[in-house]
């Protein structure tokens, strides 16, 4: 296919906006307060936690500690308060203690000190080594380096010559009184009268991320595909959750970000997640201007531990593949300088590939509509000789809210092919406007009909013509038009 278009543009160039396709903000469900630690996990690596804390308090001064807070918890952040408001509780003082016991610290705790290591020959037989503990080489929030030029490594002193490694493993003296095992609050709380109750105890935490990701799957040929959506979430904060009941907010929050640790010392067929008539494993709700999503049953989350549930299922969703040919190759032509729109050089190379879209609107007619967050979207389609599912693409979807069309490129066509050439000009980078006359050509090699959108920038200037085209031709914006060539 070939066609022309002479394009007549006065030299005044303005900036020109592309259409924003994908943005949308998620939600999460609330839980009941009840005896279970509850999480609400937000997609920008934090997270609010809110558990019991049981109270025994006299009239007047109180000490309590509670072990069994995050290590990456926000201080500042701690909210103790009686949940059916009865009791008030005034904070004189509290105090947050993250350095657990590890062999560095007991190192540390023991530098100057002679202390015992068993070394192990290669038949396991046991050696008892005497050191001194010269340097811990331990950092607090952190942990003991080794040997690189510029970072700390343990210093040991054993018969009169120094090793900076250990010798064996440490055998330490029993441990303080104020030796802490987890990460622990102190607190000294004021109360008017004696009471006796469960305080809930909320703050903000590092160390918890969560994201979505979906997988479309669709036959070798045709536009229908069923897509499946995975959250994930991950708990690095120091804690292992039990039972908790878990809420995933989606959105795009404010949040002031710490400094790290170490620098501080279902769609169709019933719903979301439905699909083939199960109850929903994730249920959703709008939230202040966020969206909530709250796991259906307690899960346990171990520090350390990534986990996986399904809360979206859909299937004969209607999901084209688009071909776009964008022949100027400009990177980001909202943004040239006056001088560059202006040289009549510029914008005149060609791009020959032609890219592979797949575009599904989010609606309950399309066996959707349910706010999908941001995440990463894989593509697959299902080879009709073996049955087996292939690969064919992936990108990322931004917080996309029902009722809303999805758009995202997957790559490049291998037979589709596009050229773009200037034949003509009239006109200079002194001249009061500049006429230019290109010629693009779309060529298909596949054994079926292709409908190929060309799209053409105007970046110039403010106005612009088209003197003559052999196609004809829709303006999407205020500066690019799309040709639909078969």
């Amino acid at each position: 296919m070939c066609f022309e278009s002479t394009l007549f543009t006065p030299l005044f160039p303005m900036p020109t906006l592309r259409p924003i396709l994908l943005l949308a903000s998620v939600a999460l469900l609330p839980a009941v307060l009840d005896a279970q630690p509850a999480l609400t996990i937000y997609n920008q690596s934090f997270a609010v936690v809110r558990d019991r804390v049981p109270l025994d308090l006299k009239s007047g001064s109180n000490a309590v500690t509670f072990a069994g807070v995050t290590a990456q918890m926000e201080t500042d952040s701690v909210v103790l308060r009686d949940p059916a408001g009865k009791n008030p509780l005034q904070i004189l003082r509290q105090s947050y203690r993250a350095d657990t016991i590890s062999t560095g610290l007991m190192l540390q705790l023991n530098e100057g000190k002679t202390i015992t290591f068993i070394v192990r020959d290669k038949d396991q037989k046991e050696t008892a080594v005497k050191g001194k503990i010269i340097r811990s080489g331990y950092t607090p929030g952190g942990a003991m380096r080794g040997g690189s030029s510029g970072e700390q490594s343990p210093i040991i002193e054993v018969d009169g010559q120094l090793r900076f490694s250990l010798p064996g493993e440490p055998i330490f003296p029993a441990l303080a009184d104020d030796a802490i095992l987890k990460p622990t609050l102190s607190w000294e709380l004021n109360s008017a009268a004696a009471a006796k109750f469960e305080a809930e105890l909320g703050y903000v935490t590092g160390g918890f991320t969560w994201s979505a990701s979906y997988n479309i799957i669709a036959p070798e040929k045709g536009d229908k595909a069923d897509i499946v959506g995975w959250v994930t979430i991950s708990n690095t904060s120091g804690k292992t959750f039990e039972n908790a009941n878990v809420k995933l907010m989606a959105g795009d929050v404010n949040k002031i970000q710490p400094q790290p640790l170490a620098a501080r010392a279902g769609g169709a067929r019933g719903g979301a997640g439905g699909g083939g008539g199960f109850a929903p494993v994730v249920t959703e709700k709008a939230f202040d201007e966020f969206h909530l999503y709250s796991l259906a049953r307690p899960a346990t989350i171990h520090d350390r531990e990534t986990v996986q549930v399904e809360f979206a299922r859909a299937e004969g969703i209607t999901a084209p593949s688009l071909y776009i040919y964008d022949g100027a190759a400009i990177a980001n032509y909202r943004s040239l300088s006056p001088d560059t729109a202006r040289n009549p050089s510029y914008g005149t190379s060609t791009n020959t590939k032609v890219w592979v879209m797949r575009e599904f609107k989010n609606t309950k007619e399309n066996n959707l509509g349910i706010p999908l967050p941001k995440g990463r979207v894989r593509f697959y389609r299902q080879d009709d000789s073996d049955h087996r599912i292939e690969f064919t693409g992936e990108n990322n979807l931004d917080h996309t809210p029902k009722d809303e069309t999805v758009r995202l490129y997957t790559g490049d066509s291998f037979d589709l092919v596009g050229e773009r050439k200037r034949t003509d000009v009239n006109g200079s980078a002194g001249s009061a406007f500049l006429e230019e006359t290109y010629e693009i050509k779309v060529r298909n090699h596949k054994e079926e009909a292709a409908e190929i959108r060309v799209v053409e920038h105007l970046f110039r200037g403010l106005n612009w013509a088209i003197l003559e085209k052999t196609d004809n031709f829709t303006k999407t914006d205020a500066q690019t038009i799309e040709f639909r060539v078969k």
